[in-house]
């Protein structure tokens, strides 16, 4: 098994650990094994905060906008959907949740469907708008009811979450790039923020974290910061 811990993700190890140390205790109630031996299988550390945020290159994503061909209604919809993702950092979900009247175009508003039916309204960038509103104009078939986003055949219907995340893979194809989901450029928005100069809890204000404690993870690729607390290296023979 510890083969395989690489392979495998810390809740999908401490789920096998769980399972195997199970197998273990019923063979030695049960007299097939003369020793419990479910306590020598070691725990699978986990620690809260303690991966790296996934990161994309600023690059990769403009050759993700680039490679979406807004001649044709696939590209203009693709397009919206991969800044959406990018500027605003909004979930999948959020992104196949929205519909037409959503988007307050005199406002420059877009009202953001999120988890636990929370809705939160969020400044719509100059780009974005315009992305959507060539969408809308002269990409998105006429359906029934009001899905912001379509699929492409008839019949018409809004897209799924499922949809979203196809999207960025066959971008990700197109772009020659190594493939990757939708929440990365969730993270990407953070990191890219924090490079700027915005602070973390602006970090949770736009990403619509409820506990800050959520956005702590991104405090580790704040590197210049870092550097401020980092005490210095001891010299070799120094008391």
């Amino acid at each position: 098994m510890t083969g395989h811990r690489g392979q495998w993700g810390t809740g999908t190890a401490k789920a096998t650990v769980t399972a195997l140390r199970s197998l273990l205790r019923f063979l030695h109630a049960t007299g097939r094994v003369p020793q419990p031996l479910a306590p020598a299988v070691p725990p699978v550390a986990g620690w809260k905060l303690a991966p790296l945020p996934p990161d994309v290159n600023p690059g990769h994503v403009a050759a993700l906008l680039d490679s979406c061909d807004r001649r044709s209604a696939s590209g203009r919809r693709d397009y919206a959907i991969l800044l959406l993702l990018s500027r605003l950092g909004l979930r999948a979900g959020e992104v196949a949740a929205a519909e037409l009247g959503d988007v307050d175009w005199r406002a420059g508003e877009i009202l953001v469907r999120g988890k636990g039916r929370r809705l939160d309204r969020l400044p719509l960038p100059a780009d974005v708008g315009h992305a959507l509103a060539d969408y809308v104009q002269y990409g998105r078939p006429r359906c029934a009811g009001r899905p912001l986003l379509v699929i492409l055949r008839a019949p018409y219907t809004g897209l799924s979450r499922a949809h979203i995340l196809a999207v960025v893979h066959r971008a990700c194809q197109r772009a020659g790039l190594p493939q990757f989901g939708a929440h990365r450029l969730r993270h990407a928005v953070a990191c890219d923020l924090l490079r700027r100069g915005a602070t973390l809890a602006e970090v949770g204000q736009l990403l619509r974290h409820r506990d800050e404690r959520t956005t702590a993870i991104y405090a580790k690729v704040d590197l210049d910061a870092l550097r401020a607390l980092a005490r210095p290296c001891p010299q070799a023979g120094a008391l």
